[in-house]
């Protein structure tokens, strides 16, 4: 019995480490440019380090896109002047 108290503790615990494991992979590959290094050093770091890399990519290491002026969600894009 405390084999299956161990599967339902460890699975959901594994699960959560493996999507944000994921995530950071995949947002490191859809994103131009990092901060703190190029994209191979933060591969490395997230591929070594799983949890703790990802962890620190996601908080740390992403290029925050400048925010949009209000009322134009595309500064390029001629539809959204804002009236």
């Amino acid at each position: 019995m405390s084999t299956l108290v161990s599967i339902a503790v460890v699975l959901p615990i594994a699960a959560i480490e493996l999507g944000i494991w994921i995530w950071a992979l995949v947002d490191l590959a859809r994103t131009d440019r990092v901060r703190g290094g190029s994209k191979l050093v933060w591969a490395v770091v997230i591929v070594f380090f799983q949890l703790v890399g990802s962890i620190l990519y996601l908080a740390w290491g992403r290029n925050p896109e400048p925010a949009a002026e209000p009322g134009r969600e595309n500064p390029g894009d001629p539809r959204g002047r804002g009236w």
